[in-house]
């Protein structure tokens, strides 16, 4: 048997997605086909899909450590990017910080949903990398400032797959919001 090129297939954007797991296939059939209702309601469908949806988010809290109130399901990245930045947003912009400091190698979705919050006022700050793509901290120490409310960087970059020194930089950050008030 001879194969032509069309007989192979290989997947290699796994930074976008990747496939899932049988066994995640196979509780997503089972969900999919008995759990079905809107876990808002309160007939029987209803709050049996609340409760496939609440022993998620206590399996997810456990394994992270985080309280099950406290996870928050998206439709993928771009909402949760959103979610994220504009929710900071809108709890920290009463204390007069508006200032957001992220990377100019963020996904599209955090860029532009900074765009949109400059445009309501924020200022924004793209920190730069080095020729490997990393933030450099001290950047960060030169760029924070009274003003800075939150600062977003993703922990791998999806296009080049670097990694951000985040424990680092959160730490920067976290003892600039000390010495700062």
């Amino acid at each position: 048997m001879t194969l032509r090129p069309s007989d192979v297939r290989i997947y290699l954007d796994y930074n976008a997605t990747t496939p899932p797991l049988p066994a995640v296939v196979d509780a997503m059939t089972r969900v999919l086909a008995h759990d079905f209702g809107n876990a808002s309601s309160v007939h029987a469908f209803g709050q049996s899909a609340k409760a496939v949806l609440d022993d998620a988010r206590a399996q997810i809290g456990t394994l992270i450590g985080a309280d099950a109130t406290d996870i928050v399901f998206t439709g993928g990245g771009t909402e949760a990017d959103n979610l994220a930045l504009r929710g900071a947003a809108d709890a920290l912009e009463r204390t007069g910080r508006r200032q957001i400091i992220t990377t100019g190698i963020e996904h599209e979705a955090v860029l532009n949903t900074a765009k949109a919050l400059e445009r309501r006022g924020w200022t924004v700050t793209c920190l730069p990398v080095d020729a490997s793509g990393v933030v450099s901290p001290e950047a960060l120490k030169t760029a924070i400032s009274r003003d800075t409310a939150l600062v977003s960087v993703m922990l791998a970059n999806n296009e080049v797959g670097t990694i951000q020194p985040v424990a680092e930089l959160a730490a920067i950050r976290k003892r600039c919001n000390l010495n700062i008030k």
